[in-house]
Order: C-alpha cells, then structure tokens, then sequence
C-alpha cells in the first residue's frame, strides 16, 4: 500500500484548523509534549527549525526568548498561518518536504520533528535528512506516540485500508535509537513520558495547576507504577568542532 503524504497533508492542511482550541485534556497533553521538548532544546541554541510546525508552538515560544525559529511545513497553509499568527522579526516560514531541506549543511542549532515522523514513508530517511543540516554540536528533537498500535480503516472513498490519523509506523526506544547512524552522531538519548492513566482519569482538572517539573516528577512516578507512557521524544546530538 502507498501513501502520498504530499498531497494527504497539503489537503488536511485546507480542512483542519491546526489552530483550533483543543479539547481540556488534549490541551494538557499537548502542552506537556511541547514542554518536555522545549527543556531538550540546548541552551545555547540561536536558530531553531520547525520541521511540520503545524500550530507553529515551537515559534511562540522561542521566538520571543530571542531565538530564530524557522517554521516548515509540507503545507502551505499551515506555514501562511504561521507567519501571520506570530509575526515576529526573527520568525521566517518554509515550505517543502523533510526528505529534501531547502537548506545547507549544519544551518541550525537545533532541528525538532514533534509529532511528524510516525507519518512519513521512511523514517530513517527523514531523520537522516533532519539530521544533515544540524550543526556540529547541535540536536535533532523528535517526538512520537510511544509504542503506538497501528490501526487501520476502510476508506469510504477509496474502499482501501487507511491508517488512522494517517500513522504509518509505531516507535518504541529501539528504533529511535536506530533512527540516526554516522560518525558524526555523539550520543541518543530519549525519554518516555505522558502516563496514559492519568490522561484517562482527567487528572489534567488539577495537575494542570503544576509547573513543569512538578508534573515531570509525577508522570515518572505514574510511569513505575503503570509502565503506559503515551509520548517519547529522541535527542540525537551531533559531534562538536
């Protein structure tokens, strides 16, 4: 079965609001998904790519830190809407695709894919692409449903099998950590996160109250009692000068 991704998402780009609010307990998800991968960025990173910015997050909350984030995406919808949604100086959108970067060797300090390889073809491919145009010293972020059960629809207008939310692949720490492979890759780290079970009790209606580290020490704390995390995000850095 193929799947063309360019023109899946140049479509749901027209049909779905990225921007949307979200319902409370997605929200809260969201919000800590993009908090753990805000805490991975290095401190010393000055330009940042988005890569699938969708809501363009990454751009809200750096940008105003000082940092230049540059928003891509496949669709150029979502990367209009950026650019108008947070129009700040050192903000720039990009439309293209992941297997080709419009863009030199190392050119950022940090590159990060949130929720974005599990739709792509060949995520060894992709990651390698991102890879390629972080600089020495810098980081690849990717972030990923955790251990995720593929599952498949009948299409009503195609009558084929379709994944849902269009999710190609499941990622458990194994095949991150084989994601990236070079002599310029120094070290994977990843972290599993996100406790299913107190996403499903709503604990959202009191835990949203906790700053982030509160709530890191508590879903890890969840995470031994229960082992049902619902995200991991992968950190590849790359060999300094």
């Amino acid at each position: 079965m193929t799947f063309d991704y360019q023109k899946h998402y140049a479509i749901d780009a027209e049909r779905f609001d990225y921007f949307e609010e979200r319902p409370p307990v997605v929200a809260h998800s969201e919000r800590r998904l993009a908090e753990w991968i805000l805490s991975k960025v290095p401190k010393n990173a000055k330009s940042v790519l988005d890569v699938g910015c969708g809501r363009a997050w990454v751009a809200a909350a750096l940008c105003p830190k000082g940092v230049s984030v540059c928003s891509m995406d496949i669709a150029p919808k979502n990367v209009e809407k950026a650019l108008a949604r947070y129009p700040f100086a050192n903000h720039a959108g990009v439309v293209g695709d992941g297997f080709n970067l419009p863009f030199e060797d190392e050119s950022f300090d940090c590159v990060i894919a949130s929720e974005v390889i599990e739709h792509v073809p060949n995520p060894e491919a992709f990651a390698q692409s991102l890879f390629r145009v972080v600089k020495k010293g810098g980081a690849l972020i990717v972030s990923t449903p955790y251990k995720e059960k593929i599952r498949y629809e009948l299409c009503v207008h195609c009558h084929q099998l379709t994944p849902v939310n269009a999710h190609l692949h499941s990622f458990d720490e194994r095949r991150l950590l084989n994601l990236c492979r070079g002599s310029d890759l120094e070290k994977v780290e990843w972290w599993a996160f996100n406790n299913k079970a107190l996403l499903f009790l709503r604990t959202y209606v009191a835990l949203q109250y906790l700053p982030f580290p509160l709530w890191r020490v508590l879903d890890r704390a969840a995470n031994l009692l229960l082992n049902k995390p619902a995200n991991v995000v992968a950190r590849y850095l790359k060999k300094p000068l």
